[in-house]
């Protein structure tokens, strides 16, 4: 009887163990302690807010911190890399934004990762397109009438961005290769001195976040031709995407998702995909979204997301080598 009983007693301990580690590994217990989502730019600005508030409500969710940790540098190199060496236990998670996953492959030689190889997806928080806008002194009310007027007078018409190699240079590339004109790239050092000289008509075109351009169309000085989203835009909802504008291919979407290293537990990843989908349901969420960033709530499907990585690598990649994009 006493071995008999020792031995339930050892198949129960074993059972115990087995079962709370498959438990864990399914995901069901986690998190079991604090979560760490690494920003890869300064405090304060939308990637940092936007981070934050996903934190917030999957802290509230959870039962357990989830904490912002802002680690800027060299164009989001430095933390990117620093969660793809992080063990992949959940715990270590990065908020990447459309260049990390997307365009850095193409730009950079010896980037000290692979995003394809090194990050498993978990959810695209928040996605946006951009708007094309020309000065109002510009003889031109629509995308059509621009690339008329561009065919028309070959190298003449420019457009702004906020720097060389940014998502607004490669989207400047890819409408031109689409559109089929010739359309001079002017670099400046970040969104001010871009549109100074842009209200000024020193150039007469740039491609800018919505809600960035927005004053300035309400005011007159600037017109909105077309948006690179796939559906038109809640605050310019006059304005038609690229697809009806008839630019073939020229969606250009810019995007915040979350991901975890490479090797983390599917069943964590599918835990942490079905909370931020919940999250992402609030109406408040959407609504603060929209009216403080103007950006509308990512793709909910895990698969769909993991396919959309895919192809924008692969279209990237395309634009950067056909227009000799390089990092300055």
């Amino acid at each position: 009887m006493k071995r008999q009983s020792l031995a339930a007693v050892l198949l129960a301990l074993t059972f115990a163990f087995h079962g709370g580690e498959a438990a864990s590994q399914t995901g069901e217990a986690y998190p079991t302690r604090p979560v760490k989502i690494v920003v890869t730019l300064a405090a304060g600005g939308s990637s940092d807010i936007i981070s934050r508030l996903f934190a917030q409500k999957l802290s509230d969710q959870l039962k357990q911190p989830f904490l912002v940790e802002n680690r800027p540098g060299a164009q989001s190199i430095i933390g990117a890399d620093h969660v793809a060496k992080s063990a992949p236990d959940g715990y270590t998670l990065l908020s990447a934004n459309t260049s990390i996953l997307t365009i850095h492959p193409s730009l950079y030689s010896k980037l000290p990762y692979d995003p394809q190889r090194d990050f498993a997806p978990i959810s695209m928080l928040v996605r946006q397109g951009t708007v094309l806008v020309a000065v109002s002194s510009l003889p031109v009310r629509s995308v059509k009438e621009l690339i008329a007027l561009a065919r028309a007078e070959p190298g003449k018409l420019n457009y702004a961005t906020p720097g060389n190699a940014t998502p607004f240079h490669l989207t400047g590339e890819l409408l031109k290769s689409q559109a089929g004109i010739e359309w001079v790239h002017v670099p400046y050092k970040g969104f001010t001195p871009a549109f100074a000289d842009l209200l000024t008509g020193r150039v007469q075109t740039t491609i800018m976040p919505v809600l960035d351009v927005l004053p300035h169309v309400k005011s007159g000085k600037l017109r909105p031709l077309v948006y690179t989203g796939f559906e038109r835009h809640a605050l310019l909802p006059d304005v038609p995407t690229t697809a009806e504008a008839g630019i073939k291919n020229a969606e250009s979407i810019s995007f915040f998702a979350l991901v975890a290293p490479r090797g983390t537990p599917r069943e964590i990843i599918a835990r942490l995909n079905a909370e931020i989908t919940k999250i992402k349901a609030e109406p408040d969420v959407r609504r603060r979204l929209r009216q403080e960033f103007g950006v509308e709530v990512g793709m909910d499907s895990l698969e769909g997301f993991e396919a959309f990585l895919r192809e924008e690598v692969v279209k990237w990649a395309k634009v950067v080598k056909a227009s000799g994009i390089k990092v300055e």
